[in-house]
C-alpha cells in the first residue's frame, strides 16, 4: 500500500532567506524510545504554516519546560504571530522512508515566495505589505494549523528521515530549539525535542533529523485510523529559550480507504 500523503489545506506563506545540517535521533514521550510516524510530518506543518515575518513588540512568556508539562493539545496559541521577529520562514519539507529510499512526502515554497532576485527581506516585505488587503490581514492566525491525511501504511513504517530547509532574516538567532508535542485525543504519544544551533542573518539552513519508530499497539494502531484528525500536534518554536512560533497540525491515517 502507498504511503505517500497529503496536505489538505492549502500552503499559506510569510517571508524571510552555511548550510548547517545534522542528524539526530529523537527519543519519544512516556518511556518510549522513540516516536510514531505522525511527529515527522509535523515539521511540514511549519513549510506550509512558514514563519509570520511580520515584526512586532508582543512577547510570550512561555518557557520550554512550561511546553514539556502539558497534558493536552493547547485550545490557543500560545504567541502572537508578530513573535517572529526573527522571520524564521520555513521553506521545504521532505520525508524518506530511510529501508526503502523512497519519498514519502514533500512540499516547498515557489522560489517567486521566498527573496525574489535583487531584493532584500525588507523590501521584500516593504512589497509584501503594500499588496495586503484587508482580508488578508482579517485572521492573525491565518497559516498557523495544517491538516494532512496518510495511509494505514503510514504508521507501519520503522525509519525516516525528515528534511527541513528554513530562512532567517536579519537578526542572528542562537539556540534556535523545536518542540513538539504529539496526542491522540487527549493521549500524548511522543515528545521531539530538536536543537537547531546558530544561524547567521539572511541564511538559509538546511537539517536533517532521523527517526525510528516503535512499534505500535494494534488497537492503538486501529483507533487511530477509524479516527481521522483525532491524531494533533504542537509545534514550538524557541529561540534563546523565548517562544517565537508556535503551529498546529492534525492528522488521518484513513487515506486510500475505500467505505
Amino acid at each position: 500500500m502507498s504511503v505517500v500523503g497529503k496536505q489538505l489545506n492549502p500552503v499559506q506563506s510569510s517571508s524571510a532567506t552555511s548550510s548547517a545540517s545534522s542528524s539526530t535521533t529523537v527519543s519519544g514521550a512516556a518511556g518510549s524510545s522513540s516516536s510514531e510516524s505522525s511527529n515527522a510530518v509535523a515539521a511540514g506543518a511549519s513549510v506550509a504554516a512558514g514563519g509570520d515575518g511580520k515584526r512586532g513588540k508582543e512577547e510570550s512568556n512561555v518557557t520550554p519546560e512550561d511546553v514539556l508539562h502539558l497534558t493536552k493539545i493547547t485550545d490557543d496559541y500560545l504567541c502572537s504571530a508578530n513573535a517572529n521577529v526573527f522571520e524564521i520562514d520555513f521553506t521545504r519539507f521532505k520525508i524518506r522512508d530511510l529501508e526503502s529510499g523512497a519519498v514519502l512526502f514533500e512540499i516547498a515554497k515557489p522560489p517567486s515566495e521566498q527573496y525574489p532576485d535583487g531584493l532584500s527581506i525588507e523590501e521584500t516585505m516593504l512589497a509584501a505589505a503594500e499588496d495586503l488587503s484587508l482580508d488578508d490581514t482579517a485572521d492573525p492566525n491565518a497559516g498557523r494549523y495544517v491538516r494532512y491525511q496518510f495511509t494505514p501504511a503510514f504508521l507501519n513504517l520503522k525509519t525516516v528521515g525528515a528534511t527541513v530547509e528554513f530562512t532567517v532574516g536579519s537578526q542572528p538567532v542562537n539556540n534556535f530549539r523545536m518542540i513538539e508535542r504529539h496526542f491522540f485525543r487527549d493521549r500524548l504519544l511522543k515528545t521531539f525535542d530538536f536543537e537547531f544551533g546558530y544561524c547567521i542573518p539572511y541564511s538559509k539552513n538546511t537539517c536533517e533529523h532521523i527517526y525510528e519508530f516503535p512499534n505500535l499497539p494494534p488497537d492503538l494502531v486501529a483507533e487511530m485510523i477509524s479516527s481521522p484528525f483525532e491524531t494533533r500536534s504542537d509545534s514550538f518554536y524557541f529561540v534563546e529559550n523565548r517562544l517565537v512560533m508556535h503551529n498546529k497540525a492534525d492528522y488521518a491515517y484513513d487515506g486510500g480507504i475505500i467505505v
